[in-house]
């Protein structure tokens, strides 16, 4: 089974909202969709106790300091949102897990450089086991110079972009209801989930 790993050293990059909606994605097209929280903020864990019981279903998968509860079974897919700062042993335990792994990246010089050797670490992980790499970029006006500087930055890396996802408010309403772009109808969050499509693909490939 995929299990997928938001990680960013950096914090206020947008793991959760990343992590949320991956989950809500897989769980729009799979049952047996698992989300973990190793961020002690538990702010997945917040958002699932939100989650109306008319949404399907996401399942709360738990993670601790000392251990990673076994999947139920029937589990087909999950999800693991991870802290701000997660580096040495705990960092390659949650990778040890990972078959992919997603870094959402905002277009500062803050984040860029504070990402920059958690993203070399990958590029070698990607050479060394094969597993899979890509990064989103958060709250991104592709039309700023900012926006430009990221492409430029992420090229250097050499992985993947795997999508954009604007700055919008949409996000913001949707987590305080627990809910993704995926639980609406489609037409009433079309930009979103436009953006979404190059991501999604890269998910189920």
């Amino acid at each position: 089974m995929p299990v997928v790993v938001v990680a960013n050293p950096k914090g206020g990059v947008g793991k959760s909202t990343l992590s949320t909606h991956i989950a809500g994605y897989f769980a729009s097209k799979h049952a047996g969709v698992m989300l973990g929280d190793a961020d002690r903020q538990q702010s997945c864990r917040l958002w699932l106790s939100l989650r109306p019981a008319t949404a399907r279903a996401i399942g709360n998968w738990e993670i601790s300091d000392d251990q990673i509860a076994k999947p139920p079974k029937g589990t087909t897919h999950m999800v693991i949102d991870t802290p701000a700062g997660l580096h040495g042993k705990r960092l390659k335990d949650v990778l040890k897990l990972a078959h992919m792994v997603v870094v959402p990246l905002q277009p500062s010089v803050f984040d860029i450089f504070a990402t920059r050797d958690f993203l070399d670490e990958l590029a070698e992980r990607v050479k060394a086991d094969k597993t899979q790499v890509g990064i989103v970029a958060m709250r991104v006006d592709e039309r700023t110079r900012a926006a430009e500087q990221l492409r430029t930055f992420v090229a250097s890396t050499g992985l993947p972009v795997l999508g954009t996802l604007r700055d919008t408010q949409n996000y913001v309403q949707l987590a305080a209801h627990g809910l993704t772009v995926f639980d609406l109808a489609p037409e009433r969050v079309a930009r979103d989930l436009d953006q979404w499509q190059p991501i999604c693909r890269w998910l189920e490939q």
